[in-house]
């Protein structure tokens, strides 16, 4: 009898010890009859639904605690922490920098605003609304591009103003300087600090302008100013060190109502003054700008992402179709022609933005599977003016 009461406190203490110990790593375990759920405290919570039935595979570096009667996975979580990127943004307080910054803090990345102006950056992005974003600006880029995982670098003057000469050049040096220096204090970051990727802005103004050529990725540049400004462009991103992976995203007319060619011609159809401009017969390349952000965001991860991708939806359309698509989304006709004589009064040289224009299709986003969600103009205008 003595025997038996003292195996009885003995599997009493352990048990005592098991649930202590339970406690002191901070294991909770919710058992019903056939599910069982495990959240793992002061950690990324942890969850399963499934059925206790053998056998279970988990990686090699899963621990096993056994209990008696019951085998239970404790599996440390390291994929939201090795999943986390860390992303310098130039560009973030424009039209696509402001949506790729919400998206990336809303995924939970580290994202790191490179800016000349450090106050309206703040404006834009309030301590309340991103808490742990960093805000820098030109003296500290260095700092910043060190130790992260990526670069996107969308800076660049807008080019919808009326081009003097003086804003011409300060398009193509807008464009270049801020290259040149990204990709300079990427190269010159010690290896272990060195950003692994750039994702860097273009423009489809690269293949310059044509009512009947298509173009893809392997279609040659243009001969006009912005495929001028393009290539140099490009080649100011192409001198980043070879161990970065790099990939060129020539850029569209992209659509969205806070900004961009969309949030100009929308007061003008309201006002019962819309139509097309010029002939309507350019080509427009357009793409969502969620669409886009997309594109930017998957080329972060993605090692196939590398190299020229077209940003533009797959199917391209004429300017007095995008006209009439638009004024069906706000309820207002399409009537209204704008002369050329008129546009080049107004915008002189810059008017060739809007008169002249090239069908662009994203032929490698395509090879790479990417998914778009607003693949036609239609969709796309009516998800803007819901």
């Amino acid at each position: 009898m003595g025997r038996l009461m003292w195996l009885y406190n003995n599997d009493s203490i352990k048990k005592k010890r098991k649930k202590k110990w339970c406690r002191y790593i901070g294991l909770k375990f919710i058992i019903s009859k056939t599910v069982m759920k495990m959240e793992v405290c002061r950690a990324t919570s942890i969850s399963w639904a499934n059925s206790i039935s053998p056998p279970h595979h988990f990686p090699q570096t899963s621990t096993v605690w056994k209990f008696q009667r019951m085998t239970t996975f404790c599996v440390r979580s390291s994929q939201k922490q090795g999943d986390e990127m860390i992303v310098s943004v130039t560009g973030a307080t424009g039209f696509i920098g402001k949506r790729l910054v919400q998206r990336l803090h809303a995924d939970n990345h580290r994202v790191r605003v490179l800016t000349r102006s450090k106050s309206k950056a703040l404006s834009i992005f309030p301590v309340r609304d991103f808490p742990g974003l960093i805000i820098a600006e030109e003296a500290e880029w260095r700092n910043c591009i060190q130790g992260s995982t990526a670069v996107v670098n969308l800076a660049g003057l807008p080019i919808s103003t009326r081009w003097s000469p003086d804003i011409k050049k300060e398009i193509k040096e807008s464009r270049i300087k801020a290259t040149s220096k990204v990709v300079d204090l990427i190269n010159g970051s010690q290896n272990e600090r060195r950003p692994k990727v750039l994702i860097s802005a273009t423009a489809v103004g690269y293949y310059g302008t044509s009512e009947t050529r298509v173009f893809d990725e392997q279609s040659p540049s243009g001969n006009d100013y912005l495929a001028e400004v393009c290539r140099e462009w490009e080649a100011s991103a192409l001198r980043v060190d070879k161990d970065v992976r790099l990939a060129l995203i020539r850029i569209g007319v992209v659509l969205g109502k806070e900004g961009g060619a969309l949030a100009k011609m929308i007061p003008l159809f309201m006002m019962f003054a819309g139509g097309p401009l010029g002939t309507g017969k350019q080509w427009f390349s357009w793409i969502h700008v969620d669409d886009l952000v997309n594109l930017i965001y998957e080329a972060l991860s993605n090692p196939s992402y590398k190299g020229v991708i077209n940003g533009t939806a797959p199917n391209p359309v004429r300017l007095s179709e995008m006209c009439d698509q638009l004024g069906s989304a706000l309820g207002r006709p399409s009537w209204l022609p704008v002369p050329d004589i008129a546009l080049k009064a107004v915008l002189g040289e810059g008017a060739c933005v809007v008169l002249e224009g090239q069908k662009v299709l994203p032929k490698r986003a395509k090879e790479l599977s990417f998914s778009f969600k607003y693949p036609y103009i239609k969709d796309a205008l009516r998800s803007i003016m819901s």
